[in-house]
């Protein structure tokens, strides 16, 4: 029989504003590409700057936030499935197994997707972080024209055919960054869905109001809770 029930605080502010936050940044950059490039970038880099943060918080936040917290092994998960689809309720005062297993799954797509977004911004418009610098630009501009003024006397052909092979290899970079950042949104797209799932899912059978709690950061909890 459970008894002391009573609320507490789990999530605090910052991990609440941030998740929040990181949905409408992550939606609004998927959502927006060449026509709305400005703020696909911004959205962009509010969901990076959130991502430092929040690793950051995994190793010195809250104890609910720490990873260490919520970091469990595969056989732990998978049992707190196997009772979940035997609809047998688990209370968990941070994140349940699956929880904490798809918030790292998350962070590490979401970095990905970030990543190559910024290669990706650097290579088709030389902006961001990843750019190049105006000393880097210069540089490459005297290697070219060092190399142009040493091959001055080389057949046209020559110098026609190396242009195609500068060209196709630009191509094929920006091709490359843009089908992996696809790849990462996409997973990301994925893991949003299945993450929901997951909340609606463990909200009925666990009896818990998860959407809730990420809102006004507080749990109602029992003896059960672990």
């Amino acid at each position: 029989m459970t008894t002391s029930k009573k609320t507490i605080k789990v999530w605090s502010p910052f991990i609440r504003i941030g998740h929040w936050t990181l949905v409408i940044a992550f939606f609004t950059a998927y959502f927006t590409e060449d026509e709305l490039m400005t703020v696909h970038a911004w959205a962009g880099y509010t969901v990076g700057a959130y991502l430092i943060l929040r690793i950051l918080l995994g190793f010195v936040g809250s104890k609910h936030a720490r990873f260490s917290h919520f970091l469990y092994s595969p056989a732990r998960i998978v049992d707190y499935l196997k009772n979940l689809i035997a609809r047998k309720s688990q209370h968990y005062i941070g994140h349940n197994p699956a929880g904490g297993a798809m918030v790292i799954a998350l962070l590490l797509s979401l970095a990905g997707t970030t990543l190559t977004g910024l290669k990706l911004y650097a290579v088709e418009e030389n902006k961001g972080p990843l750019a190049l610098t105006a000393e880097q630009v210069k540089k490459q501009l005297q290697s070219i024209q060092f190399m142009a003024e040493a091959k001055a006397d080389d057949d046209d052909d020559d110098a026609l055919e190396n242009e195609t092979e500068s060209h196709e290899i630009d191509q094929e970079a920006e091709e490359f960054w843009e089908e992996s950042h696809e790849l990462f949104a996409n997973l990301t797209l994925f893991l949003v869905i299945l993450h929901i799932a997951g909340v609606i899912a463990s909200s009925i059978i666990d009896k818990e109001k998860l959407v809730k709690a990420m809102l006004t950061g507080k749990k109602d909890i029992d003896d059960s809770y672990r």
